[in-house]
């Protein structure tokens, strides 16, 4: 357990199950040790938390605010408005999808603006060319998406007939 933890706590990106698996050798399994390793933290202010593409440490939300205040982390902070993460939930529901396809799911153009300002903070990527006349990019959510927003994969994505259930999306 105290290498897989310490392992994660060193590392500022996600951990591999697989790299963890080496660290352990073969005849440990790391789903129970990682359970184990989350039990001990209950009640921590840091939780070990399943994103992406692995396991990392995570601050817990009632403590955001006293780091925020004691550290300098502001340029850290993912300051989106509420358009841009509809138009990151539009690509994360639709991908690959082109800047025409959010033109039609939001009814106005998206500007290569705020396009750019989403790439440059790597929360979507250049997916493949589409296959239409032009052959216009296509964008994708990355990694940094899934673990920006507490995320395993695409599947822990909302419902989206629950979205509408709820009124939060059309």
């Amino acid at each position: 357990m105290g290498r897989i933890e310490a392992v994660i706590f060193a590392s500022a990106a996600t951990v591999p199950r697989d790299d963890l698996a080496r660290v352990v050798g073969q005849g440990a399994s790391v789903d129970l040790l990682i359970e184990d390793i989350q039990a001990e933290l209950t009640g921590r202010p840091y939780e070990l938390v399943a994103v992406a593409d692995g396991w990392l440490m995570r601050t817990r939300v009632p403590f955001a605010d006293a780091i925020r205040t004691a550290a300098d982390v502001n340029e850290q902070l993912m300051d989106l408005n509420e358009f841009e993460v509809a138009v990151l939930a539009a690509i994360a529901y639709h991908q690959p999808l082109t800047r025409d396809g959010l033109k039609d799911i939001f009814g106005k153009d998206i500007s290569r603006d705020l396009i750019g300002r989403l790439r440059t903070q790597e929360l979507i990527a250049t997916g493949p060319r589409s296959p239409r006349a032009g052959a216009p990019y296509t964008y994708l959510t990355t990694q940094k998406f899934l673990v920006t927003f507490g995320m395993e994969s695409l599947r822990d994505l909302p419902d989206r007939e629950g979205l509408v259930d709820a009124g939060l999306a059309e």
